[in-house]
Parts: structure tokens; C-alpha cells; sequence
């Protein structure tokens, strides 16, 4: 059901679209005509750049509609989505960043490329691209413009490929430096729609946030046993060192941000960043669950809705005023469905170019040559993911299609990754073996194995993070007795690249004399802080 929108919030949301477009345009003036200013702003990202970039990418329409709708059915669970961030983020920092920064690494498969072999790395990069434009382009596309169709009432062919060509016009002409700037806008625009929707909707609340939590208590509790259906809290620990690990320490999409950063510091520091802005995100993506649940069963201003993803559209219709305020919350949701996407994208084209075009279809091509290929490949991906989206209807839906998608392509991977960085006798044979029987496996799991299918019988039904967890494990112990079968690597394939200690002491130390106040171990404390606070707080 469409909403009446003034001319004050269709001028908001086109507005909106104006200033993004050009501010991305602006930006590409500025990255240079070099491959590497090109797909990693010259390697000369700041932090404040890299933080508003991680949580703008990680945030899109879906996330939105459905994380309000499963807050108003499940209560604060849901918020560790959002908040369960320190344990992955501190992975990334202390293991994955120094490893990217200190080789100069500029994709994903490169690094795959140099610890393990080239098929490793041309096997990673078929399948991130092909995931990413076939997956999560679609469905981000398809999820985008259906939610907002339904929200405006604008027809969703009209708004697809509105998006489609606003988004290809400046991620296509200005790379990573436009994406960031782009991704800084659109995250203020989504947080400021979505805080400013969330405290006008908890005024209409007598008594506030006390009262819901008076009214509900068991539903103000980030804590949930093993056994819960939707978030059971030790899967969340177990979610840290797989899929969390996987979408935010190898997915080149998300990890493109530190790859182009001026400075480990700097990539440091503004993942940190990203920490502080994501205490905010509940607010934004979950927390408006909570007034919908409370207005409806509570304060019984509406019949129970039939479906929890109306909760958004319902906080909409009947929460925010008229005077604009729809228009800037539009914008905002727009604005994460855009951030998204071009995140996509340029990372579709930055795996193209330097992974298949520069190394195995081209390997004497000049700058000049691997920016068109890469700009021809971004084009190309937005137009194939656009034709293929309304196809996701037929598939079982969008959470069907995404989550299935992303099980099979994550664990095999993320299972390499974690060893190739750890274990110096990680060798080729077993990160083969890792990419290809790792994907077996989490197929067969996928599919329901005999000991499964008996757990099912006796009523135990595991939730899918223990199922990819159980599958990571198996395969990782399939690569360690692989690789202790064949013969250890040469030490210029690990020597560059697994951890040692002395890595963690160097963070933050990249010869400029900074204050006090830009110490990382500071930063880092206040967010842990804030952290373990709100989960002893809500606990």
C-alpha cells in the first residue's frame, strides 16, 4: 500500500538523488586516470572516510524492513545484528588489516593468489563475482526497489532502473573515491531519516522507552538460550569466526574501504569508527520494532499485523507526520539501498579488471585499459543484476535466495583464509581441497545429512549459523590433514603473510608522531566500554 507523499518529501527524495549523483561525480574529478586510483582512491583513504563507508555498505532495504519486522516479533534479540560487532571487528583488525596493508594487497583473490596459487585465487574471484552480481546485486536491487515501490506507490520498474543509472553513472566514472564520498553522504542521510523517525515515533509513547520496557520485559533482552529460533546468543560467538569473519575480513566488498586506506591507522581507526556509528544502528534498523509492538499490543491502537514486515510501512503510515518527515526518511532508505550497491559494483569491477582482465586476459594492459575494463564490467553488472531481479520472486523469495546463497559461498572460503593466515603449513593441496570440498560439504549440510535429519526426529532444530559453523570446522579439518599430506609451502608463500605477534604490536605505528587522542588502544577501549556496557545492560 502506497503512501500519500507531499511535494515537500518527493522534492526531499529528489533532492536526495541530486546532491548524491553529484557529489559522486565531484569525486571522480579527483582519483587520477591510475588503476589505483581507480579501484583504491590511490590508496589514500582517511578514517573518516572508511568508518561512514563500513556501515553505509553493510546497511540496505531489506535489513531495514525486515530487522523492524523481526524486532516487533522477536523484541531486542534482533538488535545483536546490529551490535554484535566487537568480536568480528576486533578479527579484523588485529589479524586481517595489517596482513592487507603491510603487502599492499588490492583484492581479496591476490592474497589467495600469493599464500596458496593462482587456481585458488581465479576460483575466488569467479565466484565473487559471480555471487555478487547474480546474488547480492539482485537481490539488493530487487529488495530495494519492490520496498520502496510499495512504500510510494511508484511503479518498481520506475524506480529499478532509476537506481540502476543513477548509481552507474558515478560509480562507473569515479571508482572507490566515488563510493566513499557517496557512502559518507548517504550514511548521514540514513542515519539522520531513520534517528529522526524513531525518536518522533517514541514521543507518541507515554512514558518513553521505560514504559515498553515495563510493559514487555521479556522482550528487552539481548541474551537468548541455544535453542532460540531466530537468535540464539552462542551461534552469535560461532558467527564471529564464520559468516561475520567472511563478510567483513574477506568479502572484498567491505574489506575495499581498508584496502585503499592511507595507513594501517587509518584503516584501523575507521573501522573503529564504524563501531561507534553502529551503537546507533538498532535505532535506525530494529529499535522502531519496538513502538509498532507496543502501540499495537499494548496500547491497542491497531490490529495485530498478519505480517511482521509490515511493521515499517505501519510506523510510516501512521507515525510520521506529514511535514516532511516520510520524504527524509525515504531519502535515508534510499540512500542505503544506493550506498549498497555501488559498494557492489565497484568492487565487481575492482575483482574484473585486476583479477581476470590485468592477469588473465590482458596481462600487458596499460592503466588506461584496466580502468575502461573495469568502468565496461561495472556498466555490465548493474544492467545483468537489473534484468535478472524481478526473477528472485520466482525463486522463493529474497531472504530464501540471499541466505542459501551466501551459506554455500562463505564457509569453504573464510575456512582457507583462517588458516592460511594462522598456519604457516597451510599449503596449496589443502586450500584446494578447502575451496572445492569445503563447498561439498556445506552443500551436503545444506541439503540435510542423515545425522540432521535423525536430530530433526528427536525435535532439535539447528539453527543455520550452527549448521555453517559445523561445516567450517569439517572443512577446516579436511585442509589440515590435506595439507600435512603434502609438502610444506615455500617460505615466501607464508613468511609475507601469517600472523605473528609482533603485528599487533606495530598497529598505530606508522612513523607519524600522533597525541594522546589519537592513540588506537584509546578508541578501541571507549568502544569496548560502551560494548560490554549494553550487553550488561541488556542482558
Amino acid at each position: 500500500m502506497g503512501f500519500c507523499l507531499s511535494s515537500a518529501d518527493v522534492a526531499i527524495i529528489v533532492g536526495s538523488l541530486a546532491v548524491t549523483v553529484w557529489l559522486g561525480l565531484r569525486a571522480a574529478k579527483g582519483r587520477g586516470e591510475s588503476a589505483s586510483g581507480y579501484f583504491l582512491a590511490a590508496r589514500k583513504l582517511p578514517w573518516w572516510l572508511i568508518g561512514p563507508g563500513i556501515v553505509a555498505t553493510s546497511v540496505s532495504s531489506e535489513q531495514i524492513v525486515g530487522t523492524v519486522g523481526a524486532a516487533y516479533k522477536s523484541g531486542m534479540a534482533i538488535g545483536n545484528w546490529e551490535w554484535f560487532t566487537l568480536p568480528t571487528y576486533t578479527l579484523v583488525m588485529v589479524f586481517c588489516i595489517p596482513m592487507y596493508v603491510r603487502n599492499r594487497i588490492a583484492t581479496v583473490p591476490e592474497f589467495f593468489s600469493k599464500r596458496f596459487g593462482p587456481l585458488c585465487a581465479d576460483i575466488y574471484s569467479w565466484v565473487l563475482l559471480l555471487a555478487y552480481v547474480l546474488v547480492f546485486l539482485v537481490t539488493v536491487l530487487y529488495g530495494g526497489s519492490l520496498a520502496f515501490s510499495e512504500l510510494t506507490g511508484w511503479h518498481f520498474y520506475v524506480v529499478l532502473w532509476v537506481m540502476t543509472v543513477l548509481v552507474g553513472v558515478y560509480t562507473a566514472k569515479g571508482g572507490l573515491l566515488s563510493v566513499m564520498w557517496t557512502d559518507a553522504a548517504q550514511c548521514v542521510m540514513l542515519l539522520g531519516g531513520g534517528l529522526l523517525l524513531y525518536f518522533v515515533a517514541l514521543s507518541k509513547v507515554p512514558g518513553g522507552w521505560g514504559a515498553m520496557a515495563a510493559a514487555s520485559p521479556e522482550r528487552f533482552h539481548l541474551y537468548q538460550p541455544p535453542s532460540h529460533p531466530v537468535a540464539p546468543f552462542p551461534a552469535l560467538v560461532f558467527l564471529a569466526f564464520n559468516i561475520g569473519l567472511w563478510y567483513q575480513g574477506t568479502n572484498q566488498v567491505m574489506i575495499q574501504r581498508v584496502l585503499g586506506a592511507r595507513s594501517t591507522w587509518d584503516g584501523v581507526l575507521g573501522t573503529i569508527f564504524a563501531g561507534f556509528i553502529n551503537f546507533l544502528r538498532p535505532l535506525v534498523t530494529c529499535f522502531l520494532g519496538f513502538i509498532v509492538y507496543h502501540m499495537i499490543h499494548v496500547m491497542a491502537i491497531a490490529p495485530p499485523l498478519e505480517n511482521q514486515d509490515s511493521a515499517f510501512p505501519f510506523a510510516l503510515r501512521h507515525l510520521a507526520p506529514s511535514w516532511g518527515l516520510r520524504g527524509i526518511v525515504l531519502a535515508g532508505f534510499l540512500a542505503a539501498v544506493m550506498s549498497t550497491l555501488s559498494s557492489l559494483v565497484n568492487s565487481s569491477a575492482t575483482i574484473f579488471a585486476l583479477d581476470i582482465y590485468q592477469k588473465r586476459l590482458k596481462r600487458d594492459a596499460i592503466d588506461a585499459q584496466v580502468v575502461r575494463a573495469g568502468q565496461i564490467a561495472a556498466a555490465a553488472a548493474l544492467v545483468v543484476a537489473a534484468l535478472i531481479a524481478p526473477v528472485v520472486e520466482h525463486l522463493g523469495g529474497i531472504f530464501r535466495y540471499f541466505q542459501t546463497a551466501l551459506t554455500y559461498a562463505a564457509t569453504p572460503f573464510v575456512s582457507v583464509f583462517i588458516l592460511g593466515l594462522m598456519w604457516r603449513r597451510a599449503n596449496y593441496k589443502g586450500a584446494l581441497f578447502g575451496i572445492v570440498g569445503g563447498s561439498v560439504i556445506v552443500a551436503a549440510m545444506a541439503l540435510g545429512l542423515p545425522w540432521m535429519n535423525v536430530a530433526r526426529g528427536w525435535g532439535l532444530n539447528l539453527h543455520w549459523l550452527y549448521i555453517g559453523f559445523a561445516a567450517q570446522v569439517i572443512t577446516m579439518l579436511g585442509i589440515v590433514v590435506v595439507s600435512l599430506a603434502g609438502p610444506p609451502p615455500h617460505p615466501s608463500q607464508w613468511e609475507p603473510y601469517v600472523w605473528r605477534p609482533a603485528w599487533l604490536r606495530e598497529l598505530g605505528s606508522d612513523g607519524a608522531t600522533r597525541p594522546w587522542h589519537q592513540r588506537l588502544w584509546l578508541w578501541y577501549g571507549i568502544y569496548a566500554a560502551i560494548w560490554f556496557y549494553l550487553y550488561w545492560r541488556y542482558w
